[in-house]
């Protein structure tokens, strides 16, 4: 069992393979291979699926969203880490901690 990581603004995280993402009405859904299961990742998340192709820190998810909705720092930061822990509780992404920045 690998340890519990809690996700921070510091942290790199990229897609973990196995998954298979469609559009649906405008929606990402998503089946995971390894898990067997299907996820609605909505319209927000579904970009965030994007962005995460690559490794790609938390901090520029959220600076990248901002650029496009009308949010507050702090609530787009909240949402963006919640969302993100579930994908990594759920072995969706992996995530990198950076050593000190």
């Amino acid at each position: 069992m690998k340890s519990i990581q809690t996700i921070s603004l510091n942290s790199t995280v990229m897609q973990s393979e196995g998954n298979i993402v469609s559009d649906m009405d405008g929606e990402k859904v998503m089946m995971s291979v390894s898990n067997n299961k299907y996820y609605n990742l909505g319209v927000m998340g579904g970009e965030i699926w994007e962005i995460v192709q690559s490794a790609t820190s938390v901090k520029h998810i959220v600076a990248n969203l901002m650029s496009v909705y009308e949010v507050e720092e702090k609530v787009c930061e909240d949402e963006v880490l919640s969302f993100l822990n579930v994908l990594y509780k759920e072995d969706l992404i992996q995530v990198q901690d950076e050593a000190h920045s």
